[in-house]
């Protein structure tokens, strides 16, 4: 990776004739628009190169500019591992296997945990975990008349072009707006246009509400530089950033930390930020970053606004334009977003904003991770404040894992790069965890991890234990060769597979009563149950969701290896512990087995369904292969959901995912409307609440489930069509084994399939209870007739 975190960002402004304007505001259905400026940063709009972000207010007296620099991070490398993990994990393991939960979480509570304050119980800033952060605002403040009246306002986000607009008029002059973030010029630009010369004038300042002070330097730029903390002092990560201004026409002026435009034509600032961390333990420190902004400013200045923005929309599009979604009009679709949102919440029908929910989930992913960068965390790019919801962090319980459900199924596998890169960065801390808390091989990490490589238990072990998470992890290194079938990829990422298949073996111990592996003690994240004799507790061993990974990892590896022609020892180990595993267990009520044992559930409509791992994001539990095990799937969702289940944005997003898998559309459709009925905010992001985004991004990998599925063995076409979708169009969804898939349906019935083949492997292609084998050669498109089924 580039030795340093580092961004620029140009802002042009511009008040001249019509051939100075920036482009028009867009009428497109790829379009999220408001008649009003955002009065909270939920409203706000967000844009974002995968490096450097931004939340778009689009106020008239002023604007704000949000600012998030991927890197930021407060807090400093540190030892948590707790040496007396592994003195008492014998002890608690046979406390679990005699009844005795209340003893066992009792012992725990005091052993199975971090060592120090951890994560500061969400609360990071101040100590050796750190926190997220944001870079700061960048401010605007125009001399324009504040009396006079603003009419035609408009604010949008056209995710055609990756471009927020703001257009309105004020005192007889009309004021337009752009703002992007360009990912090949790492420069974020806003353009400022006026039908009038000379109609602009503003100051520009940058500002941070600690640690950074911003002081004039030369005639045309500002200077903001600071150094967070790192759990003891003010000595964490350096950081910087320039802003400059380039005027046309009129004049600037440089002073009292504050650049002053008067009467200007055309003025283009420039950003540049950067930090001096690299993604490596020990030595994360590198480069200068009041250096680099400087020459990040040289570069930016010697180039167009038109040039900047044509490498900005072809870089763009080259991802987003691989998808198409059509799922129909409405008649609200010509309605301000926020109004539409408010008409789902009544219980009206639009399926076109579901498919511009979709888009934008895609939106925020190709603007949150990029090849070079840091993994889309807890709010992908984009969190205000300097104590930021959960540290914003890394949750590898299920967030970071649902960021990426869409990587692969909606079209952009390059997106996944940042978080393998960071896999790869955890299992240096993590072997050094397996090993200390559990004398395990291989690697782990629990239920948080952060930007300086925490892999450590949390500080309670009912949230904070989650040994197999990284084994979760690990899922997606497999899924993305899957897709793509690239064996140098997979050579590489192997020995990580290995790693978290040895760790699994060794967390794995015998069932003294049915001879079978399980593991633990662990929980099922974050749940709570209750013994027959009353006893309350969160962990035992073997509950659903460890055994189900352990099925995963196992199986991941076996199938690695057998691609790659691998015949190691531990590939035996593996088939042996495999065939002696704990698989899925149905209660006497016909629901999947939540725990080792029938307890009952404290929250029977808890948020997380983590008993259903192997329906979804695993394959173990399909219909036409376990249609039994299906069958209990189904029943246990149905139990959660009828007592209050799926209540915030990303366990909604989870179970519109169950229910495709299920082959259930109707269910699905009606909890993607719940989605965005419920946990929506007025600018699209999902809330859960406060904003997390997860849910944006496992509501878009529920919605490609709904329309094309590939991990049972065969690309199933329509799987969970919902009736009101009863007319629409999908192009470039991607399946497993190399191929893209686009579809058209009427009526609910498939009228045009065309399957691209990337690899020229076999494929087959099951349409409602018809199957076909077919044969596409690499790079070749075939388009099917049901008459090809059998």
């Amino acid at each position: 990776m580039k030795a340093m975190q580092r961004i620029t960002c140009i802002l042009c402004v511009t008040a001249a004739n019509a051939t100075l304007l920036a482009a028009p505001l867009s009428t497109s259905p790829l379009t999220s628009w408001y008649q009003q400026p955002a009065k909270n940063w939920n409203e706000a709009l967000p844009v974002g190169n995968g490096r450097l972000g931004a939340m778009v207010f689009g106020g008239v007296a002023s604007e704000r500019l949000q600012l998030n620099e991927d890197s930021l991070w407060s807090g400093a490398p540190q030892d948590a591992d707790n040496p007396e993990a592994l003195k008492a994990l014998p002890e608690i393991r046979r406390l679990l296997f005699a009844g005795k939960y209340g003893e066992a979480q009792a012992l725990a509570n005091r052993t199975l945990i971090c060592q120090g304050p951890g994560s500061g119980h969400g609360r990071g800033a101040r100590v050796a975990y750190g926190t997220y952060q944001t870079l700061g605002d960048l401010k605007l403040e125009f001399g324009d008349d504040p009396d006079a009246v603003v009419s035609n306002y408009r604010r949008e986000l056209d995710l055609a072009t990756a471009t927020v607009r703001i257009g309105y008029e004020r005192g007889g002059v009309r004021f337009e707006r752009e703002v992007f973030s360009s990912h090949p010029d790492q420069v974020l630009v806003m353009r400022l246009t006026a039908n009038q010369r000379g109609a602009l004038n503003f100051r520009a300042s940058l500002s941070r509400s600690e640690a950074a002070q911003a002081v004039s330097i030369v005639p045309n730029q500002l200077l903001m530089r600071g150094q967070l903390w790192n759990g003891t002092s003010q000595d964490g990560m350096k950081f910087a950033a320039r802003l400059q201004a380039k005027a046309e026409g009129g004049k600037v002026a440089s002073e009292g930390g504050w650049l002053r435009v008067e009467k200007a034509d055309a003025v283009t600032l420039l950003l540049s930020a950067a930090t001096d961390y690299r993604m490596r333990l020990p030595d994360w420190r590198q480069g200068d970053p009041e250096a680099i902004t400087a020459a990040q400013l040289k570069s930016a200045s010697a180039k167009s606004h038109a040039r900047l923005r044509k490498a900005h929309v072809m870089d763009y599009q080259a991802l987003f334009n691989r998808v198409q979604l059509d799922l129909g009009d409405s008649d609200i679709a010509n309605l301000p977003t926020d109004e539409r949102l408010k008409a789902m919440a009544k219980g009206g029908s639009d399926p076109a904003l579901t498919a511009l929910y979709f888009q934008f989930g895609r939106y925020l992913l190709i603007s949150s991770s990029r090849p070079g960068g840091m993994p889309a965390n807890l709010q992908g790019l984009w969190a205000d404040g300097i104590e930021t919801p959960w540290n914003c962090d890394y949750h590898a319980n299920i967030n970071v894992q649902m960021n990426y459900w869409p990587a692969e199924t909606a079209n952009l596998p390059e997106c996944f790069e940042p978080l393998e890169r960071y896999i790869a960065f955890l299992t240096g801390p993590g072997a050094r965890t397996a090993k200390v808390h559990y004398g395990a091989r291989g690697w782990t990490v629990h239920t948080l991890a952060n930007a300086w490589g925490f892999t450590s238990p949390g500080e309670v072990p009912s949230w904070g234990l989650s040994p197999s998470a990284g084994a979760w992890l690990s899922q997606h290194l497999w899924e993305h060769f899957a897709f793509s079938g690239d064996r140098n990829y997979l050579r590489r990422v192997f020995p990580i597979l290995r790693s978290s298949a040895e760790f699994t073996l060794d967390w794995l111990v015998e069932d003294p009563r049915t001879g079978k592996l399980v593991a633990g003690p662990a929980t099922s994240p974050e749940n709570t149950f209750i013994t027959a004799d009353g006893q309350r507790g969160s962990l035992c061993m073997g509950p659903a969701m460890e055994q189900q990974i352990a099925w995963d990892a196992f199986s991941n590896y076996l199938e690695a290896a057998q691609v790659l022609g691998v015949n190691e020892p531990t590939v035996a180990e593996v088939r042996k512990a495999s065939s002696r595993l704990l698989g899925p267990q149905i209660g006497s009520d016909g629901r999947l087995l939540e725990w080792s044992e029938e307890f009952k559930e404290a929250e029977p409509g808890h948020r997380h369904v983590s008993h259903l791992f192997a329906l979804h994001p695993g394959r173990q539990i399909t219909l036409t292969g376990t249609p039994e095990l299906a069958a209990a799937a189904r029943r246990s969702l149905e139990y959660r959901l009828a007592n209050g289940g799926g209540h915030t944005g990303w366990s909604r997003a989870w179970v519109i995912n169950f229910w495709a898998r299920l082959g259930d559309g109707d269910k699905a459709g009606e909890n993607v409307q719940a989605l965005l009925a419920k946990s929506t905010l007025p600018n699209l992001f999902d809330t859960h609440p406060p904003f997390q985004i997860d849910g944006n991004f496992g509501g878009v990998a529920g919605i490609c489930e709904m329309l094309v599925q590939s991990h049972a063995g065969e690309i199933h076409l329509l799987p969970a069509l919902p009736r009101n979708w009863s007319d629409g169009s999908v192009k470039g969804l991607r399946a497993r084994g190399g191929f893209e898939v686009s579809l058209a349906w009427n009526d609910g019935k498939l009228t045009a399939a065309e399957i691209k083949s990337l690899l020229g492997h076999p494929c087959r292609v099951r349409v409602g209870s018809q199957t076909g084998e077919f044969h596409i050669r690499a790079g070749k498109v075939r388009s099917l007739r049901l008459a090809d089924f059998d």
